[in-house]
């Protein structure tokens, strides 16, 4: 009886499987960054600091790619699967899958972290939602810039980033190179999110992902926050789209032009051609 049912219920679409995939593994992934963000600003650095949230979004990426990575190789990430597509290891047909997929599971962990935390935002806050000041909530979702970030340079931040994390992930993955040994690339694409959080993260918050930063920003906005999410630091809201998909079109132009280009086993050598005069003789 469970039998049937469960055959019932299974989906065969290979497309669809995939973008469920990257729902889950993105939900993951946001869930427990964003959750290690909520604990220190909400607990003003009494419960955890600045590794604590490289940290979490490390492991969150670790836990989604064990989740997803054998059914859509766990993208998480619009940037990355659009680059994929523009270099023809993904069909252009399945794209909407898996950034829709990674939208939903990014919206859906930002209810459940506002949920968790929704008295302890309050209470901080003193019920005003902000996007700045000693009191503001709304970095908890989504990426902003320090102050003093021009929209130029946080635009080259997160450029660079981003290329970073694409070499890093070609790399990891690369059978031809010193890839990362079967079983643990989920460990090290892990602990690559963690660094490049550790040194690049302190100017724009290191999105490095459309699919991390766009649907909690959209939630923020429905949730209280409003359009100043939108509006804030000279409309920054944009920049975590558009820099990264650069980004990592970028990251993967320099790793093919600098190592797999280059790495490739030479062609099969063409078998000599024999004189017609000595073919004839030999078959005398």
């Amino acid at each position: 009886m469970l039998e049937k049912l469960i055959n019932r219920v299974t989906i065969r679409n290979e497309t669809v499987r995939q973008g469920l995939a990257e729902t889950l593994g993105t939900f993951l992934m946001m869930t427990f960054g964003m959750g290690s963000v909520a604990q220190i600003v909400l607990g003003e650095f009494n419960f955890g600091e600045y590794l604590s949230v490289n940290l979490g979004f490390g492991f969150g990426v670790m836990l989604g790619i064990h989740a997803a990575g054998g059914i859509s190789g766990a993208h998480l990430n619009a940037s990355i699967t659009f680059a994929n597509c523009v270099v023809g290891n993904l069909s252009w047909r399945k794209l909407p899958a898996y950034v829709i997929g990674q939208f939903i599971g990014s919206f859906a962990a930002s209810a459940v972290i506002y949920l968790l935390y929704y008295e302890a935002i309050q209470n901080f806050a003193s019920n005003h939602l902000t996007t700045s000041g000693p009191l503001a909530t709304a970095q908890i979702f989504a990426t902003y810039p320090a102050a003093y970030v021009s929209l130029l340079n946080g635009f080259l931040q997160e450029l660079i980033a981003s290329s970073m994390l694409m070499i890093g992930i070609l790399a990891i993955h690369d059978t031809k190179n010193a890839r990362a040994q079967p079983g643990t690339n989920a460990l090290i694409t892990g602990l690559l999110v963690v660094v490049i959080g550790m040194s690049m993260g302190m100017n724009t918050g290191y999105a490095i992902n459309p699919s991390r930063d766009l649907p909690p920003r959209i939630f923020t906005a429905l949730a209280g926050w409003g359009l100043e999410v939108f509006k804030a630091r000279n409309c920054w809201w944009w920049v975590p789209i558009v820099a990264p998909t650069l980004g990592c079109l970028v990251g993967t132009f320099v790793y093919n032009i600098m190592i797999d280009f280059h790495n490739r086993p030479p062609p099969d050598p063409e078998p000599p051609k024999q004189d017609p005069e000595t073919v004839i003789t030999s078959s005398m």
